[in-house]
């Protein structure tokens, strides 16, 4: 497999976008993951906070979150989350006309 060389910087400056890869679909999803990862940082930024002030006011003792049960029916929205995350990867993705 060969791999094409990157575009001059001519045809790089006349793209209306910044582009990394040749393929803009590519781009496309490096941009949603990078849109993922700063969302996770902000979700895991936010329970640490969340966490430290709750155990500082004396509401959660430390470390009781690792051994709390886990709430009813978290299993089957863990499991149907991952089964609709997968599904597209595992070649079942559904067209929008399709009931």
């Amino acid at each position: 497999m060969s791999v094409s060389p990157l575009p001059g910087r001519s045809a790089l400056r006349d793209r209306p976008e910044q582009t990394f890869f040749e393929d803009p679909a590519l781009d496309r999803l490096a941009g949603a993951l990078y849109a993922l990862a700063a969302e996770t940082w902000v979700l895991r930024d936010r329970v640490r906070r969340l966490e430290a002030h709750l155990e500082s006011t004396g509401a959660l003792v430390p470390g009781a979150l690792e051994t709390a049960p886990e709430p009813e029916g978290l299993a089957e929205e863990r499991k149907a989350f991952v089964r609709a995350l997968m599904e597209p990867l595992l070649g079942r993705q559904k067209s929008n006309g399709a009931g």
